[in-house]
């Protein structure tokens, strides 16, 4: 086992208005990653994941991608430690 991985991430690019929270939302629940998306106030999708770590790390190379009309220019990721994460049942799209 891989451990537990928690992160805040920010994606840059053209990422609002392209379909790109529900697929986070989808490629998360699909890995097993609960957590949560949204859309910034700044044209920007963050994201909080957590879950093992190999598929966290799955879930940050699609974040990288992106859906079909997306065009994602860079990712920061922030590390949490799992005490600053909370609990997370699911994953979701939050406002």
């Amino acid at each position: 086992m891989s451990g537990v991985r928690v992160v805040d991430v920010r994606v840059h690019g053209r990422v609002q208005g392209v379909g790109f929270r529900w697929f986070v939302m989808r490629s998360a629940r699909a890995l097993g990653v609960s957590g949560w998306v949204r859309n910034s106030e700044h044209g920007d999708v963050e994201v909080r994941a957590m879950g093992d770590a190999s598929r966290v790390d799955a879930l940050l190379e699609a974040l990288r991608r992106g859906p079909a009309h997306a065009s994602v220019q860079s990712i920061e990721v922030d590390e949490r430690s799992a005490g600053e994460a909370g609990a997370q049942p699911d994953f979701e799209i939050i406002p």
